[in-house]
């Protein structure tokens, strides 16, 4: 996973600022897109999933756009200038942004975006894990409501409506899920 490409979004308005980056963050290792408009990058961040979200300060308004945004499973870095830097970290942290101050040093720089990329990838473990528990969730509701269906209409017993969807399912070579929705189908 180390070779992977990180896509990257630079909010701010300071072309100095985006040349920084724009130096540090290179391809192949990342994919760097940028925006000037913070209403154009919410547009952005609604058509594509960015693994990491550099937003700068801009009087404030970055912040607003931060905490906006924060509900994505983008790791957000937020550029803040150094006399706002403990006001704004508090107030931002309780969202998962991370905050940097700015002007930043090249090193310390570095090793957030270290950490934001572990963030993101500990971010899709949790993600890949949350979707399997959802799809085994779903197919415990489906047998479920099968099992409920064939106690109903064949006045069998849980555990007997049980096996009669496991033996349906083997003799078929077809997946529990499968045979529940057929007979979700059929019999409903």
């Amino acid at each position: 996973m180390a070779e992977d490409s990180h896509s990257v979004l630079v909010v701010t308005k300071d072309s100095k600022i985006l040349s920084q980056l724009s130096v540090m963050l290179m391809a192949p290792m990342f994919e760097l897109n940028s925006s000037k408009d913070f209403n154009e990058a919410r547009r952005l961040c609604s058509e594509r999933i960015y693994n990491i979200i550099i937003v700068d300060y801009s009087e404030g308004e970055g912040v607003d756009f931060a905490i906006d945004i924060s509900s994505s499973s983008s790791t957000i870095l937020l550029l803040v200038p150094n006399q706002h830097f403990d006001q704004i970290s508090y107030r931002v942290e309780s969202f998962g942004v991370l905050t940097i101050t700015s002007p930043f040093d090249q090193f310390y720089f570095y090793n957030m975006i270290k950490i934001a990329i572990a963030v993101q990838y500990k971010v899709q473990i949790l993600s890949s894990q949350t979707i399997k528990l959802k799809n085994k969730m779903e197919e415990i509701r489906l047998v479920n409501r099968a099992k409920l269906i064939i106690m109903q209409k064949k006045s069998l017993s849980e555990e007997d409506a049980h096996h009669y969807i496991e033996k349906q399912a083997m003799d078929r070579s077809m997946k529990k899920i499968d045979v529940a929705n057929e007979i979700i189908n059929t019999l409903s």
